[in-house]
């Protein structure tokens, strides 16, 4: 159901993803969905066979990310490494250089902002 201003994508749907820029996506909230280009959630589902080891990703907005099942290592650059497992929550400044490390099947619920 959508509305002027409000989204409700239901519940965590595996049938309902497409692709993404690596793992699968369900969108909650569509890049630019109510004139808000910056503003995106959903649900990310990935796996370590989908990943090729360690990937260093550059957020491309501001992210928080809580996880939802699975579990992953992330080291912010010049931090520690932290696992995440189901229950984490972690939020990263845009241009923060990140190395993700998928260890399990993981399904992470997102926010681009």
């Amino acid at each position: 159901m959508s509305a002027e201003n409000f989204t409700v994508a239901g519940t965590l749907d595996r049938a309902a993803v497409e692709p993404f820029e690596v793992g699968t996506v369900q969108w909650v909230r569509r890049p630019g969905e109510g004139e808000r280009p910056d503003l995106c959630a959903g649900f990310w589902f990935i796996s370590p066979e989908q990943t090729p080891g360690p990937v260093l990703v550059v957020g491309h907005a501001d992210e928080t990310v809580h996880i939802v099942e699975g579990r992953v290592r992330i080291q912010p650059e010049g931090e520690d490494a932290v696992e995440l497992v189901a229950g984490s929550v972690a939020s990263f400044n845009k241009g923060v250089p990140v190395t993700w490390t998928v260890l399990e099947p993981t399904v992470e619920f997102f926010v681009y902002s």
